[in-house]
């Protein structure tokens, strides 16, 4: 039995939106087709890592805590410009960056919004004004131990990195609605 196949089984996010949201949202816009329905189509997360530039050991070791958290080997980005005030030559590794498609992207969503989010120290929700005109949403976190992955003795030091919803939504309000249909937790102010 070697030959067979094996099935993944579909995101629980994925299936969610399938069932229920692509229905809510159809309904709420009155769109005349289902391809108009919005969808999320990946999530970029990027982490600036300037600070250690030169230690090459702590760049690595928080290039490895981003393929932790987000399952899927980041690409190390490297400066476009020479920037003397911030001792940059053109080349430097300054920055990781993942991006996320299909089933990853739902599974990570999915612990954001179940596991990682609640775990923040005083959590009431986040920012809905962080759209950016054309249907994407970017969410800043501030620490890497709010993921279960991250073992906190491990850990060298905190540090934040951004997190972009890309949605195939028109307007920012098709796009809050199809985020808040998929479990994220906004502000009601």
């Amino acid at each position: 039995m070697a030959n067979e196949k094996t099935v993944k089984t579909p995101a629980r996010l994925k299936d969610h939106y399938v069932k229920n949201v692509a229905p809510q949202l159809f309904k709420e816009f009155g769109y005349k087709n289902v391809n108009q329905v919005p969808k999320l189509v990946k999530i970029v997360i990027n982490a600036g890592l300037g600070d250690v530039k030169d230690n090459s050991k702590s760049f690595q070791l928080a290039v490895e805590e981003l393929k932790q958290i987000s399952g899927q080997k980041p690409i190390v980005t490297s400066a476009k410009l020479s920037v003397a005030n911030f001792k940059i030559r053109k080349g430097m590794q300054v920055g990781a960056k993942v991006t996320l498609r299909g089933q990853r992207m739902y599974e990570f969503m999915d612990k954001l919004v179940s596991i990682a989010l609640p775990r923040v120290r005083d959590f009431r929700g986040i920012n809905a004004k962080s759209f950016d005109g054309r249907g994407n949403y970017t969410l800043g976190v501030k620490e890497q131990l709010i993921f279960p992955e991250i073992v906190y003795d491990q850990v060298e030091k905190t540090r934040g990195f951004d997190v972009t919803f890309v949605t195939t939504a028109q307007t920012d309000a098709e796009a809050k609605a199809l985020l808040q249909y998929m479990g994220m937790p906004f502000t009601k102010a």
